[in-house]
């Protein structure tokens, strides 16, 4: 296993300061984020390490480079927009700009994609399903041609009022994993997996290694606590985000050890990258970079 960190706390960084700073904190790899030049609005999104617009030979030559020259290998070009949302011109061009991630993840040698899904939130499960074959059959079979695998995140979107009532990403649940994979069952996409969304849903979160192995993508670190007086004081059917609070590993309710007894078990051998959405270290990059050293030192026990 390769322990490493989503790029995206560090947006002001570039892509050689990533890797840089990786390096001295003793990190072995990153998941670089590969959204479009521009700004988003939603909170760690729209960060830019690689523009894929403008990835020519030199270019790739510089990236490979770079890897060597800080020995930090990119796990996975991560890009988590909403591929199926209502908005039809939206979704076209998230949908292309995944098409671009995957030809990219070929060219790079990376071979992995990270991202969502997606999810129409005002439909219901079997109102999206058609809709959700016609968009990722095609981009599976892409990501075949190419020799790129896709992992697709588990994590519900489905914290506050404007994403409400269904979320925006349909794979939040092992139910709905069988029928995606069922109905799409090549081996070149599966999961970037999170446990803390299962510790949010009351579920098992050492379960899907279990169950799924061979669908272990890529995995993400990142912790969360329910705030139990909060959610006496609101109830489990309210919005989520009133109830709990993401952290950073070591500081919420995953018990690590247990979850690396099992993740070994199953013979994963791929990266896990720390997700820093933790409101306390947001306050400066000084934070930001001590979160990571944290979570870092945290970890490592348990990935030699």
């Amino acid at each position: 296993m390769q322990l490493g960190f989503v790029s995206a706390i560090l947006p002001d960084f570039s892509l050689e300061e990533v890797l840089a700073k990786a390096s001295d904190i003793g990190y072995d790899c990153v998941e670089v984020m590969c959204w479009p030049v521009g700004k988003a609005e939603r909170r760690y999104a729209g960060v830019t390490h690689i523009n894929v617009d403008e990835l020519d030979d030199a270019a790739i030559a510089d990236i490979k480079n770079l890897q060597a020259k800080y020995k930090v290998n990119i796990s996975s070009l991560g890009y988590y927009p909403n591929p199926l949302v209502a908005d039809e011109e939206a979704s076209a061009a998230y949908v292309n700009h995944l098409y671009k991630l995957i030809e990219a993840s070929a060219k790079l040698d990376i071979g992995c994609v990270t991202t969502f899904v997606g999810r129409d939130k005002d439909l219901t499960i079997e109102e999206q399903w058609p809709r959700f074959l016609a968009t990722w059959r095609p981009l599976v079979a892409f990501a075949k041609t190419q020799g790129v695998r896709v992992g697709i995140e588990n994590c519900p979107m489905r914290f506050t009022a404007d994403e409400w009532p269904g979320g925006n990403n349909l794979a939040v649940s092992p139910a709905v994993w069988d029928r995606m994979w069922k109905d799409i069952p090549d081996a070149h996409w599966g999961l970037n997996y999170d446990p803390s969304h299962l510790v949010l849903m009351h579920m098992d979160y050492t379960r899907p290694f279990r169950d799924y192995p061979k669908r272990m993508i890529h995995v993400h670190a990142k912790d969360l606590r329910i705030d139990q007086e909060a959610r006496d004081r609101h109830g489990i059917f309210a919005h989520p985000g009133l109830w709990h609070t993401p952290k950073l590993p070591g500081l919420g309710d995953v018990d690590w050890g247990k979850f690396f007894s099992h993740l070994t078990d199953t013979g994963y051998e791929g990266a896990i990258c720390v997700e820093v959405e933790d409101r306390a270290f947001e306050g400066s990059l000084e934070l930001r970079v001590r979160s990571l050293q944290q979570s870092h030192d945290y970890l490592r026990q348990f990935i030699a």
